[in-house]
């Protein structure tokens, strides 16, 4: 097995994330440093991260967080930053979250022991939608939402094609609900940006149909059974 395929499933972190801990060093297979092509025979071969030994998830657990602003979606952080863990229950397993949400973002954060599904759920190639709630400062036009629908240039790339349906508007402010199918570093606010708008509200309301309801900020809860297959099949 792909070492970052064994460290995932060991609820390290996702495939591509594992990826980033090899590049750093930080994993040896018995006891020498490997490379992101290492094999791991998991009867025989030692597997630790930063000197601890890591072994496979026996049991996959999946839960879902209304993620509050100010904490980062990362297990530590080299800043002393709050993170999404300190909201996890007492005794929970070895879990990880699935994609991100910006410091500034709250809404929809799911995390698991589940590498395979973690991968299917951040690839790029899987394409699945990811919904949000956003408000921005002043009005926009029509014009200016089919250029966000049709794709604008952030980071010298085009951006997918996007759903942009305003939901509310007021004196000095705009709603919208904006549905993506990529998941690049603070795509949305970078994409208002790309159109003069500033965005001062961000927060995810929907993976695929999975929806944020019936959660707190800050609040955690496990997902259904129906909720793990829709997620596995979406």
């Amino acid at each position: 097995m792909r070492i970052n395929k064994y460290l995932a499933e060991c609820g390290i972190a996702s495939r591509r994330a594992c990826d980033q801990i090899i590049k750093e060093k930080r994993v040896k297979i018995n006891g020498k440093i490997c490379d992101l092509g290492a094999e791991v025979d998991e009867n025989n071969d030692s597997v630790s991260v930063d000197g601890k030994k890591v072994a496979r998830a026996r049991k996959f657990e999946y839960y879902i967080m209304n993620k509050p602003k100010g904490c980062v979606c990362t297990v530590k952080d080299d800043k002393g930053r709050k993170t999404v863990m300190d909201f996890l229950p007492k005794n929970t397993a070895r879990i990880f979250p699935v994609g991100r949400l910006d410091y500034d973002s709250e809404g929809l954060l799911i995390f698991t022991n589940d590498g395979d599904l973690a991968n299917r759920l951040t690839h790029p190639s899987s394409e699945i939608p990811k919904t949000y709630l956003v408000r921005i400062e002043g009005s926009i036009d029509d014009k200016t939402i089919n250029v966000l629908k049709n794709g604008v240039v952030i980071d010298g790339e085009k951006t997918n094609k996007s759903n942009v349906k305003i939901v509310e508007e007021g004196k000095d402010y705009t709603k919208l609900n904006v549905t993506i199918t990529e998941g690049k570093n603070r795509e949305i606010r970078k994409m208002f940006e790309a159109v003069g708008k500033n965005v001062d509200f961000l927060k995810r309301i929907k993976i695929g149909d999975l929806r944020l309801s019936g959660l707190n900020r800050g609040e955690v809860r496990k997902l259904t059974q129906e909720e793990v297959y829709y997620l596995q099949n979406v």
